[in-house]
Protein backbone atom coordinates (compact mmCIF):
# COMPACT_ATOMS: atom_id res chain seq x y z
CA UNK A 1 0.00 0.00 0.00
CA UNK A 2 1.06 3.30 -0.74
CA UNK A 3 0.19 6.16 0.79
CA UNK A 4 -0.95 9.47 -0.42
CA UNK A 5 -0.94 12.78 1.12
CA UNK A 6 -1.68 16.92 0.19
CA UNK A 7 -0.13 19.17 2.36
CA UNK A 8 -2.09 21.93 2.88
CA UNK A 9 -0.84 25.57 2.10
CA UNK A 10 2.41 26.71 1.48
CA UNK A 11 5.63 24.17 3.07
CA UNK A 12 8.72 25.44 3.99
CA UNK A 13 11.46 23.70 2.34
CA UNK A 14 13.69 23.05 5.79
CA UNK A 15 10.38 21.77 6.78
CA UNK A 16 10.05 19.54 3.65
CA UNK A 17 13.42 18.35 3.90
CA UNK A 18 12.94 17.01 7.78
CA UNK A 19 10.22 15.17 6.49
CA UNK A 20 11.28 13.32 3.66
CA UNK A 21 14.53 12.09 5.56
CA UNK A 22 12.31 10.99 8.53
CA UNK A 23 9.90 8.69 6.31
CA UNK A 24 12.62 7.83 4.29
CA UNK A 25 14.42 6.35 7.03
CA UNK A 26 11.04 4.89 8.22
CA UNK A 27 9.95 3.05 4.83
CA UNK A 28 14.11 1.71 4.82
CA UNK A 29 13.13 0.22 8.45
CA UNK A 30 9.64 -0.99 7.66
CA UNK A 31 8.40 0.98 10.05
CA UNK A 32 6.07 3.03 7.35
CA UNK A 33 4.25 2.86 4.02
CA UNK A 34 5.76 4.61 0.83
CA UNK A 35 4.67 7.65 0.11
CA UNK A 36 3.63 9.77 -2.44
CA UNK A 37 3.42 13.98 -1.38
CA UNK A 38 1.98 16.65 -3.08
CA UNK A 39 3.17 20.06 -2.25
CA UNK A 40 3.54 23.57 -3.11
CA UNK A 41 6.49 25.55 -1.56
CA UNK A 42 6.69 29.63 -1.20
CA UNK A 43 9.15 30.81 -4.08
CA UNK A 44 12.61 29.54 -3.30
CA UNK A 45 15.33 28.00 -5.51
CA UNK A 46 17.61 24.83 -4.93
CA UNK A 47 20.79 23.94 -5.61
CA UNK A 48 20.96 20.04 -6.87
CA UNK A 49 24.55 18.14 -6.37
CA UNK A 50 25.45 19.03 -9.70
CA UNK A 51 24.57 23.33 -9.43
CA UNK A 52 27.19 25.59 -10.68
CA UNK A 53 27.39 28.92 -9.25
CA UNK A 54 27.07 30.69 -12.19
CA UNK A 55 23.81 29.32 -12.91
CA UNK A 56 22.15 31.29 -9.72
CA UNK A 57 21.86 34.91 -11.67
CA UNK A 58 20.31 36.26 -9.30
CA UNK A 59 21.36 35.18 -5.28
CA UNK A 60 19.06 37.62 -3.23
CA UNK A 61 15.88 37.10 -4.64
CA UNK A 62 14.43 34.10 -3.02
CA UNK A 63 16.39 31.88 -0.64
CA UNK A 64 18.29 29.26 -1.79
CA UNK A 65 19.24 25.71 -0.46
CA UNK A 66 21.21 23.13 -0.94
CA UNK A 67 19.09 20.13 -1.64
CA UNK A 68 21.20 16.90 -1.56
CA UNK A 69 19.50 15.93 -4.80
CA UNK A 70 20.66 15.24 -8.39
CA UNK A 71 20.65 17.87 -10.74
CA UNK A 72 21.26 21.76 -10.44
CA UNK A 73 19.26 24.81 -10.00
CA UNK A 74 15.33 24.60 -9.37
CA UNK A 75 12.54 27.03 -8.72
CA UNK A 76 9.67 25.70 -6.48
CA UNK A 77 7.19 28.39 -5.75
CA UNK A 78 2.81 28.14 -5.62
CA UNK A 79 1.05 27.52 -8.70
CA UNK A 80 3.98 24.70 -9.15
CA UNK A 81 3.51 21.13 -8.15
CA UNK A 82 5.87 19.31 -6.21
CA UNK A 83 5.28 15.45 -5.95
CA UNK A 84 7.84 14.11 -3.69
CA UNK A 85 7.81 10.23 -4.13
CA UNK A 86 9.40 8.70 -0.98
CA UNK A 87 9.25 4.83 -2.53
CA UNK A 88 11.35 1.59 -1.93
CA UNK A 89 13.15 1.52 -4.96
CA UNK A 90 15.15 -1.62 -3.76
CA UNK A 91 12.08 -3.67 -4.23
CA UNK A 92 11.90 -2.14 -7.85
CA UNK A 93 14.91 -3.61 -9.12
CA UNK A 94 17.38 -1.57 -7.75
CA UNK A 95 17.62 0.49 -11.28
CA UNK A 96 17.79 3.96 -10.63
CA UNK A 97 17.82 4.86 -14.41
CA UNK A 98 14.54 3.10 -14.88
CA UNK A 99 13.27 4.97 -12.13
CA UNK A 100 13.73 8.22 -13.00
CA UNK A 101 12.54 6.95 -17.06
CA UNK A 102 9.35 5.71 -14.45
CA UNK A 103 8.80 9.31 -13.24
CA UNK A 104 8.95 10.99 -16.53
CA UNK A 105 7.11 8.28 -18.02
CA UNK A 106 4.28 9.15 -15.54
CA UNK A 107 4.62 13.31 -16.16
CA UNK A 108 3.78 12.13 -19.20
CA UNK A 109 1.03 10.31 -18.65
CA UNK A 110 -0.43 12.96 -16.48
CA UNK A 111 -0.02 15.75 -19.02
CA UNK A 112 -1.69 13.31 -21.93
CA UNK A 113 -4.69 13.24 -19.31
CA UNK A 114 -4.64 17.38 -20.73
CA UNK A 115 -4.24 16.96 -23.94
CA UNK A 116 -0.58 17.98 -23.72
CA UNK A 117 2.37 16.07 -25.20
CA UNK A 118 5.44 15.89 -23.06
CA UNK A 119 8.60 14.38 -24.05
CA UNK A 120 11.89 13.12 -22.80
CA UNK A 121 15.16 14.77 -24.19
CA UNK A 122 18.72 12.83 -24.26
CA UNK A 123 20.56 14.06 -21.76
CA UNK A 124 18.22 16.21 -20.31
CA UNK A 125 16.34 14.98 -17.71
CA UNK A 126 12.54 15.92 -17.22
CA UNK A 127 9.92 16.43 -19.82
CA UNK A 128 9.74 18.81 -22.53
CA UNK A 129 6.60 20.76 -24.82
CA UNK A 130 7.41 21.17 -28.38
CA UNK A 131 6.53 24.97 -29.06
CA UNK A 132 6.19 25.49 -32.97
CA UNK A 133 4.45 28.76 -32.10
CA UNK A 134 7.84 30.00 -31.10
CA UNK A 135 10.41 31.11 -33.25
CA UNK A 136 13.45 28.05 -33.90
CA UNK A 137 16.73 28.93 -32.13
CA UNK A 138 19.41 30.19 -33.92
CA UNK A 139 20.62 26.89 -34.80
CA UNK A 140 17.35 26.47 -36.64
CA UNK A 141 16.31 23.87 -33.83
CA UNK A 142 12.80 24.02 -32.52
CA UNK A 143 11.86 25.45 -29.95
CA UNK A 144 11.10 23.98 -26.29
CA UNK A 145 10.24 24.78 -23.00
CA UNK A 146 10.47 22.82 -20.16
CA UNK A 147 7.15 21.90 -17.96
CA UNK A 148 8.49 19.01 -15.63
CA UNK A 149 11.68 18.80 -13.52
CA UNK A 150 13.02 16.03 -11.63
CA UNK A 151 15.65 14.96 -9.43
CA UNK A 152 15.70 12.44 -6.75
CA UNK A 153 17.97 11.32 -3.81
CA UNK A 154 18.28 7.71 -2.67
CA UNK A 155 19.37 6.73 1.01
CA UNK A 156 19.55 2.80 1.79
CA UNK A 157 17.44 2.38 -2.04
CA UNK A 158 14.27 4.61 -1.10
CA UNK A 159 13.79 7.70 -2.96
CA UNK A 160 12.97 11.15 -1.85
CA UNK A 161 12.43 14.67 -3.82
CA UNK A 162 11.15 13.53 -7.04
CA UNK A 163 9.13 16.10 -9.55
CA UNK A 164 7.93 19.41 -10.08
CA UNK A 165 5.20 20.17 -12.58
CA UNK A 166 4.45 23.26 -13.18
CA UNK A 167 0.91 24.11 -13.29
CA UNK A 168 0.61 27.80 -12.77
CA UNK A 169 3.45 29.37 -11.55
CA UNK A 170 4.55 32.61 -11.92
CA UNK A 171 7.18 31.95 -14.58
CA UNK A 172 8.98 35.29 -14.17
CA UNK A 173 10.59 33.52 -11.17
CA UNK A 174 12.10 31.59 -13.19
CA UNK A 175 14.33 33.93 -14.10
CA UNK A 176 16.45 34.14 -11.26
CA UNK A 177 18.76 31.07 -12.60
CA UNK A 178 19.75 29.11 -15.48
CA UNK A 179 16.84 26.36 -14.67
CA UNK A 180 18.98 22.85 -14.69
CA UNK A 181 21.51 24.43 -16.23
CA UNK A 182 19.92 24.77 -19.92
CA UNK A 183 20.39 28.12 -21.65
CA UNK A 184 18.77 27.50 -24.91
CA UNK A 185 15.39 26.35 -24.05
CA UNK A 186 12.60 27.94 -21.99
CA UNK A 187 9.96 27.09 -19.14
CA UNK A 188 6.02 26.88 -19.40
CA UNK A 189 3.35 25.69 -17.89
CA UNK A 190 -0.19 24.28 -18.47
CA UNK A 191 -1.81 27.58 -17.85
CA UNK A 192 0.82 29.30 -20.04
CA UNK A 193 -0.21 26.69 -22.73
CA UNK A 194 -3.51 27.84 -22.37
CA UNK A 195 -5.18 25.47 -20.35
CA UNK A 196 -7.38 26.21 -17.43
CA UNK A 197 -5.95 23.60 -15.42
CA UNK A 198 -6.33 23.49 -11.37
CA UNK A 199 -3.87 22.10 -8.96
CA UNK A 200 -6.72 19.60 -8.00
CA UNK A 201 -7.16 18.59 -11.86
CA UNK A 202 -3.37 18.14 -11.77
CA UNK A 203 -3.43 15.97 -8.42
CA UNK A 204 -6.46 13.38 -9.88
CA UNK A 205 -4.55 13.16 -13.15
CA UNK A 206 -1.31 11.69 -11.06
CA UNK A 207 -3.45 9.37 -9.00
CA UNK A 208 -5.00 7.96 -11.98
CA UNK A 209 -1.76 7.32 -14.05
CA UNK A 210 0.33 6.43 -11.14
CA UNK A 211 -0.49 2.87 -11.10
CA UNK A 212 0.46 2.17 -14.66
CA UNK A 213 4.08 3.58 -14.50
CA UNK A 214 5.06 2.89 -11.21
CA UNK A 215 4.16 0.03 -9.96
Amino acid sequence: MIDWQIAPGLTAYPDALRFMETRAADIAAEHAQELIWLVEHPPLYTAGTSARPADLTDPDRFPVYEAGRGGQYTYHGPGQRVVYVMLNVGARGRDVRRFVCQLENWVIATLAEFNVTGERRAGRVGVWVARPDKPALPDGSPHEDKIAAIGIRLRKWVSFHGISINVEPDLSHFDGIVPCGIRDHGVTSLVDLGLPVTMADVDVALRRTFAPHME
